[in-house]
């Protein structure tokens, strides 16, 4: 393995000082006295710094910040309370004041580079109609050895028991990446006869079948053998952090990847930035702002899952072809009778393209046509399925009437 996070370590070590400097630079030059007008070359130069630090990469999950919601005409508190948690997750419950029973929906958030709170608009609207739910995933850096592997089976297992933490009559809906998790393990609930099978399973935007249509991330990770991605994606975290010792997928790999896929995009994101903080337009240089906090928040993937998820889901196809196991035994999706299924693609989704996601409708044949829905939102690409004004608009009032029609 090459010593990739090492070096990162100390590439972060020798510039977080620079931006924290930039930052108070950025503050200093850009205090306004008084009477006294700042500037022009003042402004430019806070700016510049401003836009540097920015430009920090961190590793622990931002807040939701989900204070409030609005239903029906109300405004009602909202508290953020982890109900149940093992080394690699909690369960967090977004618990509203209100007397109203609503449908529980339990929202898997994928394992990716990420945190949880990239769903947080996800999670915002689905609030208006229902009690929610979240899967948070731990930054693997921060998961000690001792704790063991973290593979798909483990993913799978903690949607299972997350499930049962909510009791009977759960609705289940995941994003991206854990689509095929979700159906794993729904799947593996129907067969056992499990008496918290979720009533409905929502699977938006995944790849179930990369077979159809596939993308430039499909074709990345079809070009090299499995033995290539665990010599240069794998590394150890340093021995500073509490997972010292753990083979990880690094989320700054990842996040490399992301930009690389549309790094003209990122480069004229920051030059906005720039001449926003410049213009003293606060409100648009804010949006940018946010939006990149969120995005530069990084967590590693246990080296595990995220060699498991290349090979299975991406290099053999095991579930589309029935190749796919759980625990040891076979995952049978046919075999699920009593969930109802909603799969939910964009048109413009460069990472899993139109057809994937609809590939589990033809798995799922044991499911009765009237408990089945696919939707193709037009003018979206992937964020757009799951966040976004079409989102709110056009996708959940759908996904809002699928999961009251299946709540008996």
């Amino acid at each position: 393995m090459i010593p990739t996070y090492q070096l990162y370590q100390n590439y972060a070590d020798a510039t977080d000082p620079l931006r924290a400097c930039a930052r108070m630079m950025a503050q200093a030059l850009g205090a306004t006295w008084p009477g006294i007008p700042v500037h022009p070359y003042w402004r430019k130069m806070a700016s510049a710094c401003e836009v540097f630090a920015r430009t920090q990469l961190t590793h622990a999950r931002p807040p939701f910040g989900i204070a409030t919601v609005e239903e029906e005409g109300c405004t009602i508190s909202v508290h953020e309370e982890e109900i149940h948690a093992t080394p690699f997750c909690g369960l967090l419950h977004f618990r509203k004041d209100s007397a109203t029973v609503q449908p529980k929906v339990l929202v898997v958030a994928p394992m990716s580079g990420h945190f949880a709170t990239l769903l947080r608009g996800t999670v915002r609207t689905l609030l208006r109609d229902h009690d929610v739910y979240i899967t948070d995933w731990r930054n693997a850096r921060d998961v000690a050895t001792a704790h063991g592997r973290f593979g798909l089976d483990e993913y799978v297992s903690h949607i299972i028991d997350f499930l049962g933490v909510l009791g009977p009559g759960a609705h289940l809906l995941a994003v991206c990446q854990p689509t095929v998790a979700a159906l794993t393990a729904a799947a593996v609930m129907a067969a056992d006869g499990h008496p918290a099978q979720p009533r409905s399973m929502t699977l938006m935007a995944g790849p179930i079948d990369t077979r159809v249509n596939p993308t430039a991330v499909n074709a990345l990770a079809k070009s090299k053998p499995i033995a290539w991605f665990e010599k240069n994606m794998i590394s150890t975290v340093p021995a500073r952090h509490a997972g010292a010792g753990r083979r990880v997928y690094p989320g700054f790999v990842q996040l490399a990847a992301f930009m690389n896929m549309n790094l003209s995009r990122h480069v004229e994101a920051f030059g906005k930035l720039y001449h926003h903080l410049v213009d003293g337009e606060h409100a648009r240089a804010d949006q940018i702002k946010d939006f990149y906090e969120e995005y530069f928040a990084m967590a590693d993937l246990p080296a595990e899952f995220y060699l498991e998820t290349v090979r299975t889901v991406f290099q053999e196809h095991a579930l589309p072809l029935g190749k796919l196991s759980y625990a040891g035994r076979p995952v049978e999706p046919r075999a699920i009778r009593r969930t109802a299924l909603f799969t939910i693609e964009g048109e413009k989704d460069d990472i899993c393209a139109v057809g994937q996601t609809l590939a589990a409708q033809e798995l799922c044949s044991g499911i009765r046509p009237y408990m089945r829905l696919h939707h193709v939102q037009t003018a979206v690409g992937h964020y757009g399925v799951f966040n976004g004004r079409r989102w709110d608009n056009e996708i959940y009032p759908r996904l809002r009437d699928f999961i009251n029609m299946h709540h008996r």
